[in-house]
């Protein structure tokens, strides 16, 4: 059985961890295959928005497996190199959604704070379980939580593992929405409209720029140059936003 499963469907990439027996922990062989599904999205410019989830009731993903941890291969990082665990940080170029359900555990709960939207069901439950369980590495995911989460709630879930429920985690801007079980999945879908509706260059472009930025002062990121504005200007999608304009039509994006 793959421990990813990738589809696509129209402009829309599928990436689903499905190691459902083992709660979709990471071992090495998923985070090989999601490293080929980064690459996958990335160099298909047919595909404008990634959505990842994990197949199963019981969770999103409990986090890197102990029997079998990911080993950061070829220099990537585990989680197919998205995380910046243990190696070089792989930025992806498309907007990514996670939708997050169950169990959110460890690396698990990093995979989902890499996205851009976070779609929570209502039962999903954040953990980080190292200080609990005595078991720490590289620990990219505090660098995120301590970021993407008021200090002090952070800290009591890194020092100790203090869990995060759904309703808590929209009430602290970590995740987008926290819907009901029985009407997360139109929730979703939704939302992946929500991204398939603007300009997929533009989202793109204004999505490296945002993440760039924040690497930088305030008065050096506006200083900076981005590739993909200045990409922009030159493609068709530019044009077709002018077009539709003047004709006052919603415009019909090509990503090209």
């Amino acid at each position: 059985m793959a421990p990813v499963q990738f589809q696509r469907r129209g402009h829309v990439a599928d990436v689903r961890l499905n190691r459902p027996a083992a709660l979709n922990a990471i071992d090495d062989a998923m985070d090989r295959a999601l490293a080929d599904a980064w690459d996958r999205i990335d160099e298909d410019p047919d595909i404008w928005v990634a959505v990842l989830s994990g197949n199963g009731d019981r969770a999103f993903c409990a986090g890197g497996d102990m029997n079998a941890p990911p080993t950061g291969h070829g220099g990537l990082s585990f989680g197919g190199g998205l995380t910046g665990i243990g190696g070089r940080l792989r930025r992806l170029r498309k907007p990514l959604l996670c939708a997050v359900h169950g169990h959110v555990l460890g690396l698990g709960f990093e995979l989902a704070m890499c996205a851009d939207i976070i779609i929570a069901a209502d039962d999903a439950v954040f953990r980080l379980p190292e200080a609990k369980v005595g078991v720490i590495d590289h620990c990219g995911v505090v660098h995120r939580a301590i970021r993407q989460l008021p200090h002090h709630v952070a800290m009591a879930m890194i020092v100790a593992g203090v869990p995060l429920t759904a309703a808590d985690a929209l009430r602290f801007g970590l995740v987008n929405a926290c819907l009901p079980r029985a009407e997360w999945a139109d929730g979703v879908q939704q939302w992946i409209d929500k991204l398939l509706a603007c300009a997929p260059l533009v989202s793109q472009a204004a999505r490296q720029a945002a993440l760039e930025g924040l690497e930088h002062p305030l008065g050096e990121a506006l200083a900076r140059s981005y590739p993909l504005i200045a990409a922009y200007r030159q493609s068709d999608d530019r044009l077709e936003a002018e077009r539709a304009w003047a004709e006052r039509r919603p415009p019909r994006w090509s990503g090209r």
